[in-house]
């Protein structure tokens, strides 16, 4: 005799849910996401190599909500890289006479 567990398949089904809800969440908060960690990379790059300052102090240059966004620094090649992880990713780099350029995305034209 089979014994029936209500609770397995109600928290399978929530599980479908939550996965399915997450997944949504990110598909229509990608185009946000993107202008974010573009909007990041551009500014703590413009703090970093043209206002001279160190990257913790950039990091008061945030807008509220922009923690979840993280950044990487290339010194050698002046180059800022703002990221959500799996989501979306965006370098802004120091180019003397032009400041801080975003560097094309894959498929864009230079």
């Amino acid at each position: 005799m089979k014994v029936k567990r209500p609770w397995l398949i109600g928290s399978i089904v929530a599980l479908l849910v939550l996965v399915a809800a997450a997944v949504i969440y990110a598909v229509r908060m990608k185009p946000t996401i993107e202008l974010g960690v573009g909007y990041g990379a551009h500014v703590i790059c413009s703090c970093r190599y043209i206002g001279g300052r160190d990257m913790e102090s950039c990091y008061n240059d945030y807008e509220p909500g922009m923690e979840q966004i993280s950044m990487t620094e290339d010194e050698a090649e002046k180059r800022i890289t703002a990221s959500v992880p799996l989501l979306a990713s965006r370098s802004a780099q120091f180019r003397e006479g032009l400041g801080c350029v975003l560097e094309p995305l894959p498929g864009e034209q230079e």
